[in-house]
């Protein structure tokens, strides 16, 4: 009986040892859930991130790839030494001069291209005046936008200047009125050179008499379309309008020589209300806006005395217009005027102010005064009355009369 006893003792015990490990248990297991929690709540606040060995693993892998990699950039690391281990790589090692002779070598003209060249030149030099007035094909601007618009120009004719002994020019007489603005290219003139200048109009305008005007048979009315060469056409135009009694149309169109005679309308029109249409210098700056109004019929009002350019270039386009003379050119009253040999050069710029200078001086014998002449017409009304003619503009060099002269007195007065 004692031995039962014993046994189911141990047994009791057994079970007491076997409860207290399962209590323990318990409680380690619970305090490892606190303290992996508080651990969690840490690294949430620090921000750091649990790293597990697979990462560490990875690790491992990109050191020993890299490793190769940093022994390669060697190179690299020597293009971001200092500036002064740079430039002496670049000078012992000069790999930029062969490349720099190749292309010296093929930008080098060969022996025949530089014999055409001179063939060229000397080409260029030997033209005759003859030969430069040739056709010339001009870009031209219409109105206020600009467009391009090729149209030949006539030949300009060759006109022959004196050989006269060029002596020293102090005094010039121009025949023109005074300007109003200092801004004038003969005031730049005298300035440049202590030139004398004085400024008179060999011709006076007249208005052309209505009766005159009838006796043409032209209907004012039955034209959609006027040409102005000068503010004085737009002034004879309107008086020959209020004359006769003729109220002009809103829907007339001007075409205007240039933009000065375009903003001279508002004397007698509201600008913005009318079709008009400028150039910058002459007719033909107007060719493409003329070639679209060809179904319009133009009026000209144009003096008894005029150039015949306007008429020939409207011909060879094939435009329908007509010319209406409503002002005359009448020699001046030049009595005030005793001697011109008092002038060292005199200068011209119509047929009709070399008139009046034989009409007003028929004794006048030329001498050493030069004479300068603007246009082919003037010219050649020159040569008529026998005088010899010493400046002439256009020319190849100089377009303009003041440029012609300045070129003169460089030469004359160096001596």
């Amino acid at each position: 009986m004692a031995i039962k006893k014993k046994t189911s003792g141990k047994a009791v015990i057994a079970k007491s040892k076997k409860g207290s490990g399962a209590k323990k248990s318990k409680k380690t297991l619970l305090v490892k859930k606190k303290v992996t929690a508080k651990k969690a709540i840490v690294l949430k606040k620090t921000g750091v991130k649990k790293q597990t060995p697979i990462k560490k693993v990875v690790v491992k892998k990109l050191t020993t790839k890299a490793k190769p990699i940093v022994k390669n950039k060697k190179v690299s690391v020597k293009k971001l030494a200092p500036k002064k281990a740079v430039k002496k790589s670049l000078s012992k090692k000069p790999i930029n001069k062969p490349v720099k002779k190749a292309v010296a070598k093929s930008v080098k003209p060969t022996n025949q291209e530089l014999k055409t060249k001179v063939e060229k030149k000397t080409s260029v030099e030997k033209k005759t005046p003859a030969q430069v007035a040739v056709n010339v094909e001009k870009t031209l601007k219409v109105g206020v936008k600009t467009r391009k618009q090729l149209v030949a120009e006539p030949p300009q004719p060759v006109i022959e200047v004196s050989n006269h002994p060029k002596t020293k020019v102090k005094t010039i007489l121009i025949s023109q009125p005074k300007p109003e603005n200092d801004k004038n290219p003969y005031y730049d003139l005298s300035k440049k050179y202590n030139l004398i200048e004085t400024f008179r109009q060999f011709i006076k305008i007249e208005g052309l008499p209505v009766k005159d005007f009838r006796n043409q048979r032209v209907d004012i009315l039955e034209h959609k379309a006027v040409i102005l060469t000068s503010r004085l056409a737009v002034d004879h135009y309107f008086r020959m309008c209020n004359e006769m009694r003729v109220t002009v149309p809103e829907s007339m169109k001007y075409f205007c020589i240039n933009e000065a005679t375009a903003y001279y309308l508002q004397k007698y029109i509201q600008y913005r209300k009318r079709k008009i249409f400028f150039g910058h210098q002459t007719i033909r700056d107007l060719v493409d806006v003329i070639r679209k109004n060809k179904e319009e019929k133009f009026l000209l009002p144009a003096a008894d005395v005029h150039k015949e350019q306007i008429c020939d270039f409207l011909d060879a386009i094939g435009i329908k217009y007509t010319k209406a003379i409503m002002y005359r050119t009448v020699s001046a009253n030049l009595s005030d005027i005793k001697n011109l040999n008092d002038f060292d050069m005199l200068v011209f710029f119509t047929s009709a102010g070399i008139n009046s200078l034989k009409q007003n001086f028929p004794i006048f014998k030329q001498g050493s005064t030069r004479i300068a002449c603007f246009g082919a017409a003037t010219a050649n009304e020159l040569k008529k009355h026998g005088y010899r003619l010493d400046v002439y503009a256009p020319n190849p060099k100089n377009p303009s009369m003041s440029g012609a002269i300045d070129e003169y007195i460089k030469e004359a007065n160096k001596r």
